[in-house]
């Protein structure tokens, strides 16, 4: 018979694309994850991983297997919520994945919210990219994951999977001191041509909304520097290297040299939290929606602490 444990193992390779991912989604260590599948190849007497450079790649044979562990996992889950909605209280494991942003600003108030009013619900963050945890709350890799859009880049949802807004979340335009916007209270999109940017890297959402606004504007945007995280884009900001626009969610208190000016209109990102369609009747999932939409207005109010 084979082991529910060792097939979701093999569909969290799948899933994540190395061994190392799975683990930490998982909450294993490597070693245990590719035990666990070693184990699954001699029960079936099937090679399920073969070597591909530094990391592996699933065989035929294990993609129709993971068919199979996706289907059996989806039955489990059905069962553990509809105990779980019997008992009516929020028990059992609940993996969050959020961008890093909502990780650092929002997700902490939730999760410690939660662990004192529910104390036998075991929630678990993962920092993940949005446009990634979508499609791993779709695969049922994740429970429930905190994403955003922007006004002019939506983030398309598949169809079973579920949404609810948990709020706005407004960018700011960051110069340094000394800057000839500093002095001003707000700034027009067109007044922003000819200045050196610093943002995220082409294909996270910040980067393309940025680009996609200033040539609405008529503006070719001049990219200086990129960065993955916040504090360093601040940071770029402070050495006087350029401007950035940056979301007030997480981003922490201003250094010295950096001044906040408001855009007007001001950039809007938009925050959700997404379930597989029908877990909501969990009441882990119902719970944490609820928290995360009460803690929202705490958070909105003081964002930069």
């Amino acid at each position: 018979m084979l082991d529910l444990q060792r097939l979701r193992a093999l569909h969290a390779v799948s899933v994540h694309g190395t061994v190392g991912a799975a683990a930490v989604a998982l909450g294993y260590t490597p070693s245990a994850v590719s035990q666990q599948i070693a184990k699954l190849e001699r029960e079936t007497r099937t090679v399920l991983l073969e070597r591909e450079g530094r990391g592996v790649r699933l065989t035929a044979e294990a993609h129709q297997l993971v068919g199979t562990a996706q289907e059996l996992l989806a039955i489990v889950e059905r069962a553990e919520t509809e105990l779980e909605e019997r008992r009516g209280v929020p028990a059992g494991r609940l993996t969050i994945a959020a961008f890093a942003s909502a990780a650092r600003g929002l997700i902490p108030a939730v999760l410690a919210d939660l662990a004192v009013r529910h104390p036998a619900l075991d929630a678990r963050l993962t920092e993940i990219d949005p446009h990634l945890s979508v499609d791993l709350v779709a695969k049922g890799a994740v429970d429930l994951a905190v994403v955003h859009d922007w006004d002019i880049a939506p983030l398309p949802v598949p169809p079973g999977v579920e949404q609810a807004v948990i709020g706005d979340d407004r960018s700011t335009l960051l110069v340094p001191e000394g800057h000839h916007f500093a002095g001003r209270e707000s700034v027009r999109r067109e007044e922003l041509g000819g200045e050196r940017w610093v943002c995220q890297p082409p294909g996270r959402v910040c980067h393309d909304w940025l680009v996609r606004t200033l040539r609405t504007a008529g503006h070719e945007p001049d990219i200086a520097h990129q960065a993955d995280e916040n504090p360093t884009l601040v940071a770029l900001v402070a050495a006087g290297l350029g401007v950035c626009l940056v979301p007030r969610l997480g981003r922490g208190p201003l250094p010295a040299g950096v001044v906040e000016v408001h855009l007007d209109p001001a950039p809007v990102r938009r925050l959700y939290a997404l379930w597989r369609k029908g877990a909501a009747r969990r009441p882990a999932i119902a719970e944490t929606v609820r928290t995360l939409q009460e803690q929202w207005p705490k958070i909105a109010a003081h964002p930069s602490r």
